[in-house]
């Protein structure tokens, strides 16, 4: 029973052993298969770049600032030619994890909006306009790139597979190469010192530990690989990339942003009470009052009575514009009835200074957001002719790629400073119960160009296209 114990014990280590062997063959087929797949990722952009770069320096060889032009057209070649194995590493990788362990990687990019000519001849990218269709194209692809997730994502991932090939697979070789090394130098003394017998137990201790150095490096391989796994996996799965730090952050700026609309909409019924308790309601009192004097006066006096129902009928008058002015400080008519355009049309003929608008706009948006950029365009004209000392105002209203875009620009003396007044303030507030963004580009001496871009989406996309000079 103990020979067929120890017989069945070494066939199960004799098992193991195997197995752990045939595993670290796949395993250094697998990690050779990374190293040749990497090599072109990095050859052909560094190579690319060189040649770019010398090419340059030799074009420009008379001139002084001919190292900084190679090393910038250096630079760009091979970025240009990094660029076009973004795709296809990360989809080899994703092929690679699924075949290899079962792991799938999802990913979905989101949609690249079309280039659109406008009337007026320019390209609009979806983010910018352009004169030139070549010019907007680049553009477009550099900008969609940039803020596309997946592609990020995977231009990320171009630059950490290399460091993490060249670093599992420097550990593999060095072990492998290593042991072999080692292994032919202690043959080489051994067989240079004649057979020695004193060096024969140093000959077979030195052929232990190189063969243990070359054991070690192929159970390592499949370790390698799979810590490449992990890497891949945790920088490519789009799915389980929101750290708890961004989503404190995230919890925290809706937790800003919702103080922000109750605090702004508790100011508005504020003002609106403020208003009426102030306005309308005091000229009804008081038209109430002179009815009862006049109803005392038609029989004694009805001179004095006709001049009281006078009064009393200017001051109705009054009171019912001002109830009309507090409704259209409240949702103005025309932007419920005619929608966004018309209504910042119709707001531009009340302005100060000299106004053209543009606007492509689908049909109509959401109320929400029609009455938050409305207001956010008049607070801008207001701020304009108030302390811009422009002589004319444009205002650009777009809807591309699942945001409404609005640009007021004029031509002032610039400065314009979210920290020096509470206009812009508001303005970014409002857009922050959206989750939209306010961007401002106002030097000194001007123009002053800011932008207001909204999220929402929209059931119908039928485009209308208008611009008039006001």
């Amino acid at each position: 029973m103990a020979t067929e114990s120890r017989i069945s014990g070494g066939g199960a280590v004799r098992a193991r052993t195997e197995a752990a062997l045939v595993a670290g063959g796949v395993g250094l087929a697998r990690l050779a298969l990374l190293v040749l797949g990497a090599v072109p990722v990095v050859v052909v952009p560094v190579v690319g770049g060189v040649f770019a770069g010398a090419g340059v320096a030799w074009m420009l060889d008379a001139y002084y600032p001919a190292a900084l032009f190679a090393l910038f057209a250096a630079v760009v070649s091979g970025a240009a030619l990094a660029g076009m194995f973004v795709r296809p590493v990360a989809r080899r990788t994703r092929t690679r994890l699924g075949d290899w362990y079962g792991l799938r990687l999802p990913v979905s990019y989101s949609p690249r909006p079309a280039l659109e000519a406008d009337e007026r001849g320019h390209w609009w990218t979806g983010y910018s306009y352009h004169r030139s269709y070549n010019v907007a194209r680049l553009a477009q692809l550099l900008h969609w790139a940039v803020r596309d997730r997946a592609t990020r994502t995977e231009m990320l991932w171009l630059v950490v597979s290399p460091l993490m090939v060249v670093a599992l697979g420097a550990a593999v070789a060095g072990l492998l190469v290593g042991g072999v090394v080692y292994l032919v130098v202690a043959v080489r003394s051994y067989q240079d010192s004649g057979h020695a017998p004193e060096l024969a137990m140093t000959m077979l201790a030195s052929s232990v530990l190189a063969l243990a150095l070359v054991a070690v490096g192929v159970l390592l391989a499949p370790y390698a690989v799979r810590v490449y796994a992990e890497v891949a996996r945790r920088v490519l799965d789009q799915d389980g990339r929101a750290t708890h730090a961004q989503l404190t952050r995230r919890v925290a700026e809706l937790t800003e942003t919702r103080a922000d609309a109750v605090g702004s909409q508790a100011a508005e019924l504020r003002r609106i009470e403020r208003d009426l308790h102030d306005g309308a309601q005091a000229r009804l009192v008081a038209i109430g009052m002179t009815l009862g004097t006049i109803e005392h006066l038609m029989e004694t006096d009805p001179v004095a009575a006709r001049e009281l129902l006078s009064e009393a009928r200017q001051s109705s008058a009054r009171a019912l514009q001002e109830l009309r002015d507090l409704v259209r400080g409240i949702h103005p008519p025309v932007l419920a009835e005619r929608g966004l355009g018309d209504a910042v049309r119709a707001l531009a003929l009340d302005s100060a200074l000299p106004t053209e608008v543009f606007v492509s706009l689908p049909d109509r948006l959401p109320a929400p957001v029609e009455a938050t950029a409305y207001f956010s365009v008049c607070e801008l004209l207001a701020n304009a002719a108030k302390h811009s000392g422009a002589e004319q105002v444009w205002v650009d209203i777009l809807y591309r790629a699942g945001r409404l875009r609005v640009t007021v620009t004029d031509d002032g003396v610039g400065v314009a400073d979210p920290v020096r007044g509470t206009g812009l303030r508001g303005i970014e507030r409002r857009l922050g119960t959206f989750d939209g963004v306010l961007a401002i580009d106002s030097t000194s001496g001007g123009p002053t160009t800011i932008t207001l871009e909204l999220p929402c989406e929209l059931s119908s996309q039928r485009t209308s296209t208008s611009f008039e000079k006001v």
